[in-house]
């Protein structure tokens, strides 16, 4: 999905693409050339992408370019986002990165939608007692655990906050 997002954006060189994806996934995850190219191959044979030989920046450089087909695959996968893809905050980065390329304000708001209501109703843990019940920072003397908690319900709180103004949700 990253790979068609940041083509949504301009044609690049597979160099280029991999810094823009290590970029967006900070310290989560690394790129491989050995990794970018059959992606992007593998694109390229299903008609998502198009790819031509050229020079940029003075050297030979195997550029890709976002086809129709692979815009339109990229609106559906942003469209129905689900699962890990809301579950998982590497994954929901990803999402909203790129969710401006859907045209319509009703499907993206859908997107967010579903991702408020997972924030909304989920119990999210860290950290669990023996019998499977998951902690609350009262209940944990480690200080960094309960700093991690601290920062999780810092970074939930502002995401609903932004999620109920981008939805007109009254708090």
């Amino acid at each position: 999905m990253m790979i068609l997002g940041f083509l949504s954006q301009k044609p690049m060189c597979g160099y280029e693409l991999r810094k823009r994806m290590e970029q967006l996934q900070g310290y989560a995850r690394t790129f491989s050339d050995g990794a970018i190219y059959p992606a992007a191959k593998r694109l390229v044979d299903a008609g998502l992408l198009s790819e031509t030989d050229g020079t940029v920046d003075g050297r030979q450089r195997r550029q890709f370019a976002l086809t129709p087909r692979g815009r339109s695959t990229l609106v559906d996968a942003l469209t129905h986002a689900d699962g890990f893809y809301l579950t998982d905050s590497t994954r929901w980065t990803v999402i909203l990165t790129f969710l401006s390329v859907v045209p319509d304000k009703r499907a993206r708001n859908a997107v967010l939608r579903r991702r408020y209501d997972y924030l909304s109703t989920s119990d999210v843990h860290y950290f669990y007692c023996d019998s499977g019940r998951g902690l609350e920072a009262e209940e944990i003397d480690d200080p960094y655990r309960r700093g991690i908690l601290a920062i999780h319900e810092a970074q939930l709180a502002a995401e609903l906050a932004w999620l109920r103004g981008e939805l007109g949700i009254a708090s």
